[in-house]
């Protein structure tokens, strides 16, 4: 049993690792328009991010796909950055499409879970894989699921408390955000 929780602890551990700040930065970037009453939305596609990483991890670590790790480096900033132009050139985010949102969320938890897979090959024994991979989703849920509401607590200061225009915010930490994935881009710039 306390195997399953370190895969528990390694998953949370890998949202809030400061070497790696992909997953903190998609979720600034994908929370940053929303407020408290928009909880259920952001769960939906924190899940889905998640299930979209546990995928790629699953079919990366039975080695069912491959894909060059050079490109996924390259792939999950870009990720982001698309997260923050949305963020950045559609004022109105209420209006999106929803199904699209939920595919595009899904999507980029696949090229983020694609990410880490080549460091799980090396982890994991065969014997743990599915329980192994399971509670790692489990503590990526937790952590990214906290991430949000602590930038939700950071929206509710910054625009209700301290009367900040909630637009004026939204395009500065995104575009903060855009510069830093913009950077993690041209340094893995795989071509």
């Amino acid at each position: 049993m306390d195997l399953y929780w370190l895969y528990i602890k390694l998953g949370y551990e890998h949202v809030i690792d400061i070497n790696g700040l992909d997953h903190f930065y998609f979720l600034i970037a994908l929370t940053i328009p929303f407020q408290f009453k928009d909880w259920k939305k952001l769960v939906l596609w924190v899940s889905l991010f998640t299930i979209g990483h546990s995928l790629a991890l699953f079919f990366s670590y039975f080695e069912w796909i491959k894909i060059s790790s050079g490109l996924i480096e390259f792939l999950i900033p870009v990720t982001i950055s698309l997260t923050c132009l949305s963020v950045l050139f559609n004022k109105n985010h209420k209006s999106s499409l929803k199904i699209l949102v939920n595919l595009i969320t899904l999507f980029f938890g696949v090229i983020h879970g694609f990410g880490f897979g080549f460091y799980f090959l090396q982890i994991i024994s065969k014997e743990d894989a599915i329980l192994a991979l399971l509670n790692f989703a489990i503590g990526i849920e937790i952590a990214q699921l906290l991430t949000v509401l602590l930038i939700i607590i950071l929206n509710y200061f910054v625009v209700k408390i301290l009367k900040f225009d909630s637009r004026k915010w939204e395009i500065i930490i995104s575009a903060i955000i855009l510069f830093q994935a913009m950077r993690m881009s041209f340094a893995n710039f795989p071509f």
